[in-house]
């Protein structure tokens, strides 16, 4: 395999680890959001006890996939198959 395509690879997991750690900072800001300040979102969830576990989830989710995103762009980075495998 040419060395430019694995260069290109790694840079390609890099951006989309990238994008799963953006996405998963934004799903904890809106569940800090929403736990935080549950006003707003109570026209739309017709439960407080749905609302509150919403964002645990969203919270929970949201951490998860920032640590993979996280683990995945420094496995990108230095090549290391056990965390792009994590």
């Amino acid at each position: 395999v040419p060395m430019g395509v694995l260069s290109c690879m790694k840079y390609l997991m890099f951006i989309f680890n990238v994008l799963v750690f953006a996405g998963g900072t934004c799903l904890v800001g809106v569940g800090v959001w929403v736990a935080v300040d549950p006003a707003g979102f109570q026209d739309i969830v017709a439960t407080k006890a749905v609302l509150s576990a919403g964002a645990y989830l969203l919270l929970a989710v949201g951490i998860a996939l920032s640590l993979l995103g996280f683990l995945g762009c420094c496995g990108a980075l230095r090549r290391s198959r056990p965390l792009l495998l994590g």
